[in-house]
């Protein structure tokens, strides 16, 4: 296990999400705003890529006013990383074989730990080493495993063993089959993530298949959904990929029918409201949305809020229990209340629990 500033990676630690600031990094108001907005849809890490000097030196104000840890993302230039740690980043995320001689990566592993900060060796099928491309022919898993393999033999040559390990492509496939390849020969905790996913529809699907069935078999430790698209979407698919899983509980969790001709009220338009209005909501309440008799009364009846739709009346249930007829005019504030509600129920459970 490692941690990232407070974060716990790895062992028996929640997995946790990531996302990536994609404003200029120099620009402190707009990043710490981009930072901000990413912890409050529930970023436990945010990455920040440090491209120049004026980025690395942005990092202090920027580490001072995120309540969660940085991350800063180095290229090529083994200062860059000197100058982030300097400033407080929490973590690194580097290729050990592209800042330079290993005189530079000496200097930056002794930095890094002087300061306490893990090091992400981030493999990308993308950006191969030419010698491994000669090998193999082109990007294979086998490939992929090997770049990470020698990475971590150079930090572990240095008596470093603070890492986790990425290793990204585009494809699916290839991606699933690195990660299950290198977990079977290493222990480090794994951050796991397919590349240049696309938009925000293709990317999710790619994301959930691959991080899913990594998942579900038990590898990974962190993730990052890499999203054509504003980060804290990212956030959210990451979230709704665990609780599918059922490895964590983040938000609320909406069940809603997919719709026919028997629905008595506008379902897809009211989750879509539902999404926005409850999206500040952290506890794990389940909320039901069904638009008919058939299945709504038996999903009401699991859930700690839920709507019925019927012919002169929609019927709310709380807790599974029946509470009366609402109107369509009534539904989308009536049940952000009875969530509000719900979702102040769980968190002083919470603290009378952690205060016996």
């Amino acid at each position: 296990m490692i941690r990232v500033g407070s974060v716990r990676i790895g062992g028996d630690a929640p997995i946790s999400v990531q996302s990536m600031t994609n404003t200029p990094t120099a620009d402190i108001d707009a990043t710490q705003k981009q930072i901000q907005d990413l912890a409050r849809a529930g970023a436990d890490i945010v990455r920040v890529s440090c491209p120049d000097m004026d980025a690395a030196q942005a990092m202090g104000p920027l580490v001072r006013a995120s309540s969660v840890p940085l991350i800063a993302d180095i290229h090529f230039d083994f200062r860059l990383a000197l100058a982030a740690l300097d400033q407080g980043v929490q973590g690194l995320r580097i290729n050990p074989g592209n800042i330079g001689a290993p005189q530079r990566v000496r200097e930056v592993v002794q930095a890094a730990r002087d300061h306490g900060a893990p090091i992400r060796i981030g493999v990308n099928a993308g950006s191969l080493e030419k010698e491994l491309l000669v090998r193999y022919g082109e990007p294979c898993p086998e490939a992929m495993v090997d770049s990470a393999l020698s990475h971590i033999r150079l930090l572990e040559d240095l008596n470093f063993q603070e890492i986790k390990i990425s290793l990204k492509a585009s494809s699916v496939g290839m991606t699933v089959a690195a990660y299950r390849l290198l977990a079977r020969q290493v222990d480090y905790p794994l951050h796991l993530g397919i590349t240049e996913a696309g938009g925000l529809l293709p990317g999710a699907v790619k994301s959930s298949i691959g991080l899913g069935l990594l998942l579900a078999e038990g590898i990974g430790d962190t993730l990052r959904v890499s999203l054509t698209a504003d980060p804290v979407e990212e956030v959210r698919v990451g979230f709704e990929i665990l609780k599918a899983l059922h490895l964590r509980s983040h938000g609320v969790n909406i069940i809603s029918c997919p719709t026919c001709s028997r629905q008595e009220f506008n379902v897809i338009d009211i989750v879509a409201q539902l999404e926005r209005k409850l999206a500040h909501i952290r506890e794990p309440v389940p909320l039901s949305v069904i638009g008919c008799v058939v299945n709504g009364p038996g999903e009401a009846k699991e859930t700690a809020v839920g709507l019925v739709g019927g012919q002169g009346g929609h019927l709310l249930y709380r807790n599974g229990r029946p509470q009366g007829k609402i109107n369509d005019t009534d539904i989308v504030s009536r049940l952000v209340t009875e969530v509000e509600q719900a979702a102040e129920t769980m968190r002083q459970d919470q603290q009378d629990d952690s205060n016996p």
